[in-house]
């Protein structure tokens, strides 16, 4: 139905206009008038990372959104109330289990819940009859994995079963899940396509993101639930986490501290905007998920050298950095390369923002948040 036409009707859905546009609403038409259904979308992870700008771009595009998060100390856990603040949501330390609204965008709550909570999560899921799913919330870290196996297994492995069960027996349809470049390991072609072999994970944070994959086939095949994972490459950007390579040598540069550099510098990233990861989940979840691959690469396609990266933000921040050059860490790859030709292909969709163009953005908001 065109817009203006929407607009005769119902006059006060205008500021939903953009999101008929593209699809975003269902709507229902009954001969008295228009009745507007806006999808309900689950996301994991909110207080994280890429969680976090999900959620942003979600609830601009007026989708009705609930966040999820059970906001742990793995990092600095200001960091992560302060990303929710953005959302509106504060003084959620003492409220496991409330959903919280926003106190800013109407389309917006939150609540503090552990994945690992199979009965809570289920409650949640069959109180708010989700049409959609992002789950984003995951033990991160690559060496962490190799000094505490126990909180992948338990976050990563029965945090995410107790995910697909919940859409099981919450009725939802649709799962877009995070996976990780780490799936493929010390491998030797390049690019990567997702159809490579991806059964040696050099860490065990690679081996439950590579189970993840498995466990939602075997679901969809089982129960057909729909779902399709993302193999996300080196994401960096505002609000990144701290013990990631960008945070970690923005904070050294600027504090005139010497960095940490392994196998000698000799690893190549393919480092992808936040910002682009973000529009590839949002492309997902908009997709028809019967049209879609099992998993899809989102990554820039543009490998660097780490050495590259580091002078790169050297100029950005107008330091010098001090390099203690060390040997390959256990767990880590030599190399990440994304292949996004299915993305391109069934999405027409690839990352653009130049290395340039991220880390500048990046700088200018660690300066400002961090007050350097």
């Amino acid at each position: 139905m065109p817009v203006r036409l929407i607009r005769c009707i119902c006059p006060h859905i205008t500021k939903y206009c953009s999101i008929f546009r593209n699809y975003r609403l269902v709507c229902i038409f009954y001969y008295w008038g228009i009745r507007v259904y806006i999808m309900k979308i689950l996301v994991t992870g909110a207080a994280g990372f890429i969680g976090f700008h999900t959620v942003s771009k979600l609830i601009s595009q007026g989708y009705d959104v609930t966040g999820l998060d059970n906001i742990n100390d793995y990092y600095n856990v200001q960091l992560k109330l302060d990303r929710l603040d953005q959302l509106g949501i504060t003084d959620i330390m003492d409220k496991p289990g409330v959903l919280t609204p926003s106190r800013i965008f109407p389309n917006f709550s939150f609540i503090k819940l552990d994945i690992t909570d199979a009965d809570e999560l289920l409650s949640l899921f069959k109180a708010r009859q989700f049409d959609k799913v992002c789950h984003l919330a995951a033990q991160a870290g690559v060496r962490h994995s190799l000094e505490n196996p126990l909180a992948y297994i338990s976050s990563n492995i029965i945090g995410f079963l107790n995910i697909l069960e919940a859409c099981r027996q919450g009725g939802c349809k649709q799962l877009v899940y995070s996976s990780s470049s780490s799936v493929y390991g010390n491998a030797i072609k390049y690019p990567f396509v997702e159809n490579d072999i991806t059964d040696q994970p050099e860490s065990i944070y690679a081996a439950t993101k590579k189970t993840n994959e498995m466990m939602a086939f075997t679901y969809r095949r089982l129960y057909g639930l729909e779902s399709t994972g993302l193999r996300f490459f080196t994401v960096y950007g505002p609000w990144g986490r701290p013990d990631m390579a960008p945070m970690l040598f923005a904070s050294a540069l600027l504090q005139q501290k010497p960095i940490k550099v392994f196998n000698n510098g000799n690893l190549y990233r393919d480092f992808t905007y936040v910002d682009d990861v973000v529009e590839g989940i949002i492309r997902v979840l908009g997709a028809d998920a019967k049209n879609l691959k099992l998993v899809y690469n989102i990554g820039k396609g543009a490998p660097v050298k780490l050495m590259e990266f580091i002078n790169m933000l050297e100029y950005e921040i107008g330091t010098k950095a001090v390099c203690h050059f060390e040997k390959m860490q256990p767990g880590d790859v030599f190399t990440t390369y994304a292949d996004v030709t299915a993305l391109k292909t069934d999405l027409d969709y690839e990352p653009g923002t130049t290395l340039n163009e991220g880390i500048e953005k990046f700088i200018k908001w660690y300066k400002a948040y961090y007050k350097k």
